[in-house]
């Protein structure tokens, strides 16, 4: 069957890693569907908002803390997922999601009360914050260093696409019931079935992850060097893979499943690159990248635009920040990870100072805000130059960076950590957006994220090691330079 080892270091290398790079896109694509469900629970419940508060006859604090409370969920989620990764597996892990993905759609599609449908988007913000975690650390230690960048942005391009069909199957139900609180099968309404269609992507990506293969990182961590080597030759089948597992095997040396204590460092009490780590995270929410994807439909109406007008507008920004994703895709292991964000700073805080100074110009309050021509296309041209430069770099470029950028000492529990701090900022900017938008105006909201765009630069530029081409392994010795010498 095929050439024997013996003779596979005189085969044509090309012919040699075709096939490989095909196995390696086939698990990756697995293990990214726990972005698309990422997508799709955060954004399907877009489409019943209305209808769940006419139902339950809930006022709009009660309503927006149903919508918000999944990140809740999702922080404590992510806060223990690397952990369970580090003693179960990143497999087993990754089927606990999918379980739990099912068991929340099927619970908050028959909630009988607001408590109970409460309870249940809690859950499943449990499997999207586990999710967030597990397929960036698990692709990260899969894929060879060469495209490991690609293939980790394929996660973000799983979100993207998660919110999409999210969007696309809402519409569709809604208007086969004629509404979202229409009756459609069996005696329920559109809303629903809305919640209850997230069944079947979880159920495909628990079967998907009970067929790939474990990580060889987690394999030798239980003293399976064996099973890890054969991973290693199956799946990316490096030219010397007995080196390749040698090499991690000197960096788990001596290690143990990791612990807060490893977290401990001079800067604040933890680890330089941990607050890297959370940094990133931070900045990432912190520029408002959700106060588009959660409240655009409503933004654009409160400043004039049809709601017509909104929904297509709305539908627009989300294909861009599908469309957009593959650039980082294509470009991330060329150019690096620290230009991609760097371009992607200016370019965001270009787009939100143009949004800023159109929205400072809006007259009116409440829902009768107007914005006379030319700044109504020019909020949307600055909000969408937004979307653009957030898609094609801090979008899947974050999730790259936090898959990779820890030693494998910490790599599960910081990577939980970083994840659960990015949904805390997720949670800050929904709740904040409609009280501040409020408060003090969309445009001084608007220059506030731009001011954090500026911020995002600098961090970005003074305190991140680029580690683009560098196997895992060598990352340790990386951030070894990059901490300061104080004991």
């Amino acid at each position: 069957m095929g050439t024997s080892p013996a003779e596979q270091p005189n085969s044509n290398p090309g012919a040699e890693k075709t096939p490989h790079l095909g196995k390696i896109i086939i698990i990756t694509m697995a293990a990214a569907l726990g972005g698309l469900l990422f997508g799709f629970d955060t954004s399907v419940i877009n489409g019943a908002v209305n209808s769940i508060q006419s139902d339950f006859n809930l006022g709009s604090a009660a309503i927006g803390f149903t919508v918000a409370i999944t990140l809740i969920g999702c922080a404590v989620g992510a806060w223990f997922a690397g952990q369970l990764a580090d003693v179960w597996g990143r497999r087993p892990v990754m089927v606990l999601a999918a379980a739990l993905f099912v068991a929340s759609s099927i619970g908050s599609g028959y909630a009988f009360a607001i408590w109970d449908l409460m309870s249940w988007r809690i859950i499943g913000g449990l499997a999207i914050g586990i999710a967030s975690v597990i397929a960036p650390a698990y692709i990260g230690e899969m894929a060879p260093a060469k495209l490991r960048g690609a293939l980790s942005s394929l996660q973000q391009l799983a979100i993207t696409l998660g919110i999409f069909l999210a969007l696309l199957s809402d519409a569709g139900l809604a208007r086969a019931a004629g509404g979202a609180g229409n009756e459609l099968w069996w005696g329920m309404p559109a809303w629903r079935w809305m919640l209850l269609v997230g069944v079947i992507p979880a159920v495909v990506y628990g079967i998907l992850s009970l067929t790939i293969p474990e990580s060889p990182h987690f394999l030798i961590r239980k003293g399976r060097s064996k099973d890890a080597l054969a991973v290693i030759k199956r799946v990316t089948n490096p030219a010397n893979p007995e080196q390749r597992l040698k090499d991690i095997e000197e960096s788990l040396e001596n290690e143990k499943r990791s612990t807060y204590r490893d977290l401990r460092g001079p800067a604040f009490g933890l680890q330089p690159i941990l607050w890297i780590g959370i940094g990133m995270a931070a900045f990432q929410q912190l520029v408002g990248i959700n106060a588009i994807f959660y409240y655009s439909t409503t933004l654009w109406q409160s400043v004039g635009f049809s709601q017509e007008d909104s929904f297509t507008t709305s539908v627009i920004t989300s294909i861009i920040n599908v469309a957009l994703t593959f650039v980082a895709i294509f470009f991330v292991d060329k150019v690096g990870r620290k230009l991609l964000l760097l371009v992607g700073s200016a370019g965001m805080f270009v787009g939100l100072v143009a949004a800023a100074i159109s929205f400072s110009q809006a007259t009116g309050s409440g829902d009768s805000l107007t914005l006379a021509a030319p700044w109504g296309p020019i909020a949307l041209v600055g909000a969408n130059l937004f979307v653009i430069f957030f898609a094609a770099t801090w979008g899947p470029v974050m999730w790259v960076v936090l898959g990779e950028v820890f030693p494998n000492k910490i790599r599960g529990l910081a990577l939980g950590i970083a994840t659960a701090f990015n949904w805390i900022f997720n949670f800050i900017v929904t709740l904040l957006f409609p009280i501040m938008s409020a408060a003090v105006g969309l445009g001084f909201v608007y220059a506030g994220f731009a001011f954090f765009a500026v911020l995002s630069f600098w961090f970005v530029k003074a305190l991140l090691p680029e580690v683009s081409g560098l196997e895992l392994e060598d990352k340790n010795k990386l951030v070894t330079r990059h901490k300061p010498t104080t004991a």
